[in-house]
């Protein structure tokens, strides 16, 4: 177990309308310092898919389309112990502070992906935004139980106008 800090920002600006949670950066989005950042994660994919748009595999692509569909990105977590990315091993958590983004920003409706950033999310988090996050499945390579196509599925609810 090694104790980490979230070594990186959220990413936001102030017309960001969505926030999407995940629970805390895998070791390959630590290294590269954006969301997402694992080549088996499904998530930029999943958003592909529900935008009908490519995005791009370089950060400046994702950061503008994230700018383009008014989304922020962030974590629920901080800091925490942690074996390599695996959300199970989670301990001694410090959450973020959610509300600076929130005050901010457009934001109205907060997305998790994952079991690990929902629980989190109402645990700790929930009280101080007043806003019921919305649970998506976890794009991770992980998460292999759930068909890609039932991930996309689940996504849809964020691109709803």
């Amino acid at each position: 177990m090694t104790r980490v800090n979230h070594s990186f920002p959220p990413f936001y600006d102030k017309n960001s309308e969505i926030l999407i949670l995940g629970s805390f950066p895998s070791v390959k989005s630590r290294e590269l310092s954006f969301y997402y950042m694992h080549n088996q994660n499904r998530f930029w994919i999943v958003l592909e898919k529900v935008y009908e748009t490519k995005i791009g595999d370089s950060i400046l692509d994702k950061q503008e389309f994230l700018k383009k569909n008014h989304i922020a990105l962030w974590d629920v977590i901080e800091s925490c112990e942690i074996n390599n990315s695996s959300d199970s091993s989670i301990k001694n958590i410090k959450v973020n502070n959610i509300n600076k983004i929130i005050k901010e920003t457009n934001i109205t409706k907060i997305y998790t992906t994952g079991k690990k950033a929902y629980e989190l999310y109402n645990k700790y988090i929930l009280s101080k935004t007043k806003i019921n996050a919305i649970y998506l499945y976890s794009p991770s390579p992980a998460n292999c139980a759930i068909p890609f196509a039932k991930i996309v599925e689940n996504y849809k609810v964020i691109n709803k106008k």
